[in-house]
Order: structure tokens, then sequence, then C-alpha cells
């Protein structure tokens, strides 16, 4: 069966990636914007206004001193977009819809992010409704990220069957497990070893830092470092499972190949003579054309014994 996972060319990785930076841009522009209304607009059901939005989901981090908010928030950046770059790759299908509505998704989540780590808070301007009934007031990042789960949405709905297809001729994820599961293992405990030290790294500096400035009392200080502990242990895991998966994608496209030879070698060992072919991306692509160099010399010895045979019997 053909494979099912589609290189993407240059071209296209230009059409994923831009509306995540148009995005983020635009949703800058339009805030910068909106911190310089001093008065409320209405253009039929659409309000304008300025409002500061001190959040709920990262409103935790608005009391923070604003260096700290600032490397917090930052990282927390960073691991958005990391996580972008291993969805887009670990992705089976090429789907430019369901790519770029995950690139318009991430640009909204880092416009807002951005907003924390320069203002603290998140700016909103815009509001549709009347006096009557009305939104809650948004931006343009939280507009557009409504747009990107329309798109997710839509994309994983109409392209369910490539996405998740009922047969494959290569179904198992785990082909040959000891290997993979030590392949995996390797690289998290790559992982871990980086988080343990960054993470040490990390403490020790908040600690002495918060403690020198006295900027808090102890109890507070212990609270945000206790705090910081359990994020970075969240973080730390999520980013574990992440490269659990990267390991397993990595070791199948490894496995893979060696498993589709030792089959195929199998099938002419019992006479069926099929033609091998890999999948994009697979490793070892030399074995593709050995195999069929074999398979090749199989059926001209076959074929030469074939006339041999029938030399015999017309002879006789």
């Amino acid at each position: 069966m053909q494979s099912i996972i589609i290189s993407m060319k240059k071209k296209e990785w230009l059409i994923v990636l831009a509306p995540l930076f148009f995005t983020w841009g635009l949703d800058r522009i339009t805030k910068m914007w909106a911190t310089t209304i001093t008065q409320v607009y209405h253009y039929g059901p659409l309000i304008i206004t300025f409002k500061k939005n001190p959040g709920v989901m990262l409103g935790l981090f608005s009391d923070l001193p604003a260096i700290i908010r600032v490397v917090c928030l930052s990282t927390g950046g960073a691991f958005l977009f990391f996580s972008f770059v291993v969805i887009q790759y670990l992705l089976p299908i090429k789907s430019l819809i369901l790519r770029s509505g995950l690139s318009i998704l991430l640009g909204g989540i880092l416009g807002n992010v951005t907003d924390r780590i320069l203002w603290g808070y998140v700016v909103d301007f815009l509001i549709i409704g009347n006096d009557q009934i009305s939104t809650a007031v948004f931006n343009v990042a939280d507009a557009v990220q409504w747009v990107a789960y329309f798109m997710i949405c839509y994309s994983l709905i109409r392209e369910s069957e490539i996405l998740w297809p009922e047969y494959n001729q290569r179904n198992k994820l785990w082909i040959n497990p000891k290997y993979q599961i030590k392949y995996c293992l390797i690289l998290i405990s790559a992982g871990l070893g980086f988080s343990i030290i960054s993470g040490v790294f990390s403490y020790t500096f908040l600690k002495v830092a918060l403690t020198d400035w006295n900027t808090r009392a102890t109890s507070s200080i212990n609270h945000l470092l206790t705090s910081f502990v359990i994020t970075f242990v969240i973080v730390s895991f999520i980013f574990s499972l992440m490269l659990l998966l990267l390991g397993r994608r990595l070791s199948h496209r490894t496995v893979g190949p060696i498993y589709a030879f030792e089959k195929y070698i199998e099938d002419l060992l019992s006479g069926k003579s099929r033609k091998l072919k890999f999948r994009t991306g697979d490793e070892f692509t030399h074995l593709e054309e050995l195999a069929n160099r074999i398979r090749d010399h199989i059926d001209a010895v076959k074929e030469k014994n074939e006339d041999q045979e029938q030399k015999k019997i017309s002879n006789i």
C-alpha cells in the first residue's frame, strides 16, 4: 500500500508557516493601535473600546516581578512553539488546511502571551452586539483562534479516513517493541537530563535572586518556588511525552524498512514475487533497490530453469 506520509515542498511549508507570523504581526499592530483609544466607538454591531484584561488562565503571572514574568512566559511561548514543530512533524498527511489552522492557532496564542510578557495584561478592544446583548470584549488573536478551531475540526472530519486509515500495510506502530522502546528511552533520558540540569540552575537562580532582592516575604518566596517546581515538573513530563512520540516515529522509520524487507524476503522464498516499495521518509532506502534486484535475479533464474525444462520435454 502506498504511504500516506507525504513530503512537503518548500513552497508548501511557506504556506503553512506564513499564517503564524501574519497572525502574530496583525495582532501586535492592532493592539498597539488599541492602546491609543480614549473613547468608545460604535460601528453598527461592532464596538471598539480599550480594555485591560488580567485574564484567568495566565493571570497568575500578572503579580510576579517583571523579570520573572518575562522568563516564565517566554519559556512557555518557546515550549508552545516546540510543541507546534513536533506536531507538524508527526502529522502523517500534507493537509495544508489542518497545518495552517495549527499555525493560526499558535499565532493567536503567542499574541496574547506577548501581551503578558510586555504589559502584564492582555489588550482587548472588540465587542459585537448592542446594549441588550453582546459578546465579551476580545481581540484579533481571540477571533482568529476560532477560525483556527474551525479549520482544524473541518480538516479532521474531512480527512479522517487518510489521517486514521482503517487498513495500513504497516499498521503496527510498535513493529520491533524492544528496539523502539530502547530508542525512545534514550531520547527521554537525554531530555530528562537536560530538564534536571536546567531545573537545578533555574531553581537556584530564582531562589538566590528573590532572597537577595528581598522583594517578598519568605513565605511568598517559598510559594513562588513551589509553584515553579510544580510547573517545571509538568512541563518536563509533557516534554518527555513528546520525545516519546518523536522517538516512536523516528524508530518506526528505521525499523519499518527492515520489517518490510524481511517480509519481502519471506514472500520471495515462498514463491510470491512482488515489488518492494518503501514509505516516503523511511531510512535504508537502498534496501528497496537491492530487494528488487534480488527479485529480478530470482525471476530470471526461474525463467531460465523453465526454459531448460521445456527443452528437455521437447527433446523427449
